[in-house]
């Protein structure tokens, strides 16, 4: 599928983008070159290739899940105007 100027025009107009002749041509360009290089990705037969999310097989490293911060609650609880079963009281502002 190859497009042309009218085509760019009609798509900058649509997209509220204005372009210049010399803008629209070199987008034509462009846009058909990566259309053409669409086209040469799907003509390769990929008939009993398994999809994959990478393109290399990788596994991410993981640190040990360990707290590491001390328990607050209490103190920063101690402050609150509001407290309910280890719970922050607030006002309703959703009826």
């Amino acid at each position: 599928m190859l497009l042309n100027t009218q085509d760019i025009s009609r798509i900058a107009r649509l997209a509220r983008i204005e372009l210049s002749d010399a803008e629209n041509a070199a987008t034509c360009d462009q846009l058909n070159g990566i259309l053409g290089f669409i086209e040469q990705l799907q003509a390769v037969d990929t008939t009993g290739v398994e999809p994959m999310a990478h393109a290399v097989d990788v596994v991410q490293r993981l640190r040990p899940d360990v707290a590491t911060e001390i328990d607050r609650r209490e103190a920063f609880q101690a402050i609150s105007p509001d407290v309910e079963a280890g719970l922050f009281l607030v006002p309703k502002v959703i009826e």
